[in-house]
Order: structure tokens, then sequence, then C-alpha cells
């Protein structure tokens, strides 16, 4: 029987900003980096939450009566899974052989209104390898974007390792974590936004998102015995300046907010990379999946440090529609359907293949 297969790598975290509101731009910057972190040796590269166009920093900024503007904006320029901005990611990650984790705000041609906040997992190959919706926007981001489904709770077997990824606050959802756990996770990749304001500059005791990071990163990287690829948005000037309009109040809580973090952090929980925080750049760290193996001795909660007789745990995968249409007039589910994807070398995306499965098969996280 042969030897296990350990993969080694490098991988990217990008600590950067996005071209606020403006999918295009934000898109070429994204092809940039990958790029740039490709000339570095890297294999994966991993992008902020909401990336594509920008984190919706105005709902916690101003009531919803004012900002019905912003709202128009972002779902103007919303991205579907099928476009051609994002065809440009996906040939990009083919071009120089690197797996992608982007952050989108996702449209659908459903509505004109409905938004997701939304991560692909894209192969080496341009293939999309896991579709995932938040599951729940946290707080504030409920007047943005809709509640997901457990399509995306699936880990990827990619030629790097067998890699996973929750958004944000989804990392601290121990049912979501451990269903990534169950499908054998090695890489996870964790997406946050650059500030994330909880009270105005006049009030202290405010949310830490710094130092809920490095939390939640070492709590999972430690409990899954796996590498956590952090990598959270950046607010530039031009961000920071469209979201106050001038108001001075409105800076001030901008400014006095903690920045994100990123970084890689390895399998007992230990930060093996440069940190960044208050300026733009791109992470990296080498991972040796063979790390993962040590600590599993001590702790390997799905495996024999648990009671499986005491404890059960059930998850739906299966995508949630706004409808199903049953019959043979095929024009008329087009509009309302989710875009079947044909991968750029031709094979089926996981989400295609999961679709052609038996009900009963995709009710279990493994």
């Amino acid at each position: 029987m042969p030897a296990r297969h350990y993969p080694s790598f490098k991988a990217a975290a990008c600590h950067t900003s996005s071209v606020f509101l403006n999918t295009a731009g934000t898109i070429d910057k994204a092809c940039d980096l990958i790029a740039e972190a490709a000339r570095a040796g890297a294999s994966l590269v991993a992008f902020p939450e909401s990336y594509v166009p920008g984190f919706p920093v105005w709902a916690a900024l101003q009531a919803p009566i004012h900002s019905h503007d912003f709202f128009k904006q972002l779902a103007a320029q919303a991205v579907k899974i099928d476009s051609p901005e994002l065809a440009k990611v996906r040939m990009a990650a083919r071009r120089h052989g690197v797996v992608v984790s982007l952050g989108i705000t996702e449209a659908t041609d459903a509505s004109v209104g409905c938004l997701w906040n939304s991560n692909l997992i894209i192969g080496s190959d341009g293939s999309i390898l896991t579709h995932h919706r938040k599951l729940v926007p946290t707080f504030y981001e409920k007047l943005i974007w809709a509640n997901g489904d457990g399509r995306g709770l699936r880990v990827a077997a990619t030629e790097i390792g067998r890699l996973g990824m929750l958004i944000c606050g989804e990392n601290t959802n121990p049912l979501a974590r451990y269903s990534l756990m169950a499908q054998g996770e090695q890489v996870h990749v964790s997406s946050y936004p650059p500030v994330w304001p909880t009270r105005p500059s006049s009030q202290s005791g405010g949310y830490n998102l710094r130092r809920a990071i490095e939390i939640r990163a070492g709590s999972h990287a430690f409990e899954a015995k796996v590498f956590n690829v952090v990598a959270s948005g950046f607010m530039d000037n031009a961000m920071r300046d469209a979201l106050a309009r001038g108001d001075r109040q409105m800076l001030e809580t901008l400014d006095q907010t903690p920045r994100a973090v990123s970084m890689v952090l390895d399998p007992t929980g230990e930060v093996i990379s440069e940190v960044l925080s208050d300026h733009e750049g791109i992470v990296y760290a080498n991972i040796d999946i063979a790390q993962c193996v040590e600590p599993k001795q001590f702790h390997d909660v799905v495996g024999y440090y648990n009671r499986f007789d005491v404890f059960k745990l059930s998850v739906d995968q299966s995508p949630r529609d706004p409808a199903v249409f049953i019959g043979t007039a095929g024009d008329a589910l087009g509009p309302l359907a989710e875009p079947v994807l044909t991968p750029i070398d031709g094979r089926r995306s996981q989400d295609d293949t999961a679709a052609d499965e038996p009900p009963a098969s995709r009710h279990h996280g493994r």
C-alpha cells in the first residue's frame, strides 16, 4: 500500500482594500494580486470577506432610511456566479496555477435586490470547487444580505490538501466548523471585513474585531488541527471618505474602530506568518500538511476523541432556491434557476455533481 501523501506549499493571504463599490476595478486588482502571489511562489491565494465589490460598512454607521443609495450601488455591482467578471478571476487562477478563495456579494437572476455574502474556492484549473453563502448575516449585515444555505459547507479535495472556508462570524459557529472538520479539513480559510463598528466614537466598549479574529483563528486551528489562512480587508482613504460623506462623527467612528488582521496559523494555533493590520500587503507562510498529524494523536474530535453514540450532527447541504419548477417548459426555468456552471476545463463543478446525488446522501456532512 503506498504511503499517504502530505502536500507542502506556500499560502498567501491578501490584506487588501477593494476598489470600493467598483467591481471591474476590484476584479482587476484581484487578478494583479493573484499574479504577484504566484510570482512569490504561492499555491493558495485568499481574499477578504465581500472583497468584490467591498464590505457594506455603511449599515453600521447610519439608519437604513439614509442608505438606499449605497444599497442600490452594491446591488448594481454585485456579481453572479456565471458572470464575465468572475470568469476573469477563474482564468487568472488557471493561468498562474493557484487555488483562489474569493469573497463576493452575490446577485441572482431571481431578484434585483436579493444579495448574499458569498465565497468561492476556485481550483488551479479555473473550476469552482465550492460556492458558499454565509449562513446567517451578522447583526446589521441582515440589512444587506439574505440567509445562505448549506450548499457550501464542503471541503474541497485539491492538490494542496483538503480545503474548507467560513466567512467572518461563521468561525464562531461550532457546528459549521465541525461540519468541515468531519470532512477531513486540513487547510481552513477565514475571511473578514476591514472594520466592524458597533458603537459611535463617543462611547467605549465597541467590538474589537482584531481580538475576535485572533481568538477564532487560534481556536479553529487548535481544535481542528488545521492550518488557518486568515484574509481580512483593509479600509483605504477612498473607502473611508465614501462611507463618511464628510460627517465628522462617522469619520471619528471609523478611525477609532479596531482594524482587522491577516495572518496564517499552524495546527497548534501558533502564528507562522507576518501579521498585517495597519497597511495593505500579502502575508505568506509555508504549509506542510504533515504537521497536522501529530496533534491529532492528542485530540481528534472527528475520530477517537469523540463519542458518536452520544453526539450526532446532521448537515443539509442541499441548495435552497426560491421555487422548484416541474414540467417540460425548459425556457420558463431560465430566469429563476441558478446557473449550471461549466468549469473552464470542461468538467462540471462540485455544485453540479452534488445536484445529481440522491437527496439522502447530501444530508450528512461527510
